[in-house]
């Protein structure tokens, strides 16, 4: 299947404070993306047909060079999002400074369950005070969702409708170590994914499109017999922090931003040979427009 590259997620950092337990980052380094990098990646982008680019991390708002990333995909006439988990004064300083400028803003939460599991302190109280402190006309919380209780989807529904901003919702995404490191099965995994769903249900409306995820997922975890994963189909491209272009972010071919202009274009505009993983899968979904499930420009930040 030949799917038209139309994002990118960009990683502009190779770090990243939170450090979730539950993170299924692709790469991980040191140092910031590098505006010389950048803007030979933008420029390559705009050539091979993509659109529209999607700053993540690391933390996008730690880079010291944010507003001009941002202002450098516009002067390529591609749009700008970002994912963040800011939270911090200095963090949502930064974010405020270029938040006129961007389509939308993700900003990462978890759920208590999740926030115990991932060791993390990314309660949709303060990711929705984030939303709150800037501009942008498009403001997205992203749930990250395990073990979920009654009061706190009513809490959650209650926050959410108040502040008027679209909510998203993604179930924790394990592999096979970290299941076997919390004593859990894949049958366990997969029933908690279910109850967390039905929960939500009664609260927020789950388009069929989440379902059909979660069916992914299990399908993903428990394949048939003789089956094989599903070709990549995403139409987002990923590009790391050292400026490597991927079509999977998990994906093992990739591209240096630094080779020939037909290397790259070839490379973005030719059937993707990678096959989808639950982790790959939470992160490159379709598109859809005030949707439950995650856009294709949003990762766990």
């Amino acid at each position: 299947m030949n799917t038209q590259v139309r994002t990118a997620l960009v990683s502009t950092a190779g770090h990243c404070k939170v450090a979730c337990g539950f993170c299924f980052r692709a790469d991980r380094a040191h140092g910031f993306l590098d505006t010389a990098t950048y803007t030979r990646t933008l420029s390559r982008l705009r050539e091979a047909g993509v659109e529209g680019v999607c700053l993540t991390g690391g933390e996008p708002t730690h880079h010291p060079q944010l507003r001009q990333l941002v202002r450098l995909a516009h002067q390529f006439g591609l749009s700008v999002s970002m994912v963040t988990s800011a939270r911090t004064v200095a963090e949502v300083i930064a974010l405020s400074h270029v938040d006129h400028l961007l389509a939308n803003v993700t900003v990462s939460a978890d759920s208590q369950g999740a926030m115990l599991m991932g060791r993390t302190t990314r309660t949709a109280a303060s990711g929705i005070e984030t939303l709150r402190a800037i501009s942008t006309e498009t403001k997205i919380l992203h749930v990250t969702c395990w073990g979920l209780g009654d009061d706190e989807c009513r809490e959650l529904a209650a926050l959410v409708s108040e502040a008027g901003v679209e909510v998203q919702f993604s179930p924790v995404v394990l592999d096979e170590r970290a299941l076997r490191r919390d004593g859990k099965s894949v049958q366990d995994y997969l029933v908690q994914h279910r109850l967390d769903a039905d929960l939500l249900g009664r609260y927020f409306h789950l388009s069929e499109r989440y379902r059909a995820y979660l069916g992914e997922l299990r399908d993903l975890q428990l394949p048939p017999a003789g089956g094989e994963r599903w070709s990549c189909r995403s139409a987002t491209a990923y590009v790391s922090a050292d400026g490597h272009i991927r079509r999977c972010p998990y994906g093992e071919a990739s591209v240096s931003v630094h080779t020939s202009r037909a290397t790259i274009g070839q490379f973005l505009t030719s059937p993707a040979q990678d096959h989808v993983t639950p982790d790959c899968a939470a992160i490159c979904r379709p598109s859809a427009e005030s949707d439950d499930r995650t856009t294709s420009c949003t990762t766990p930040a």
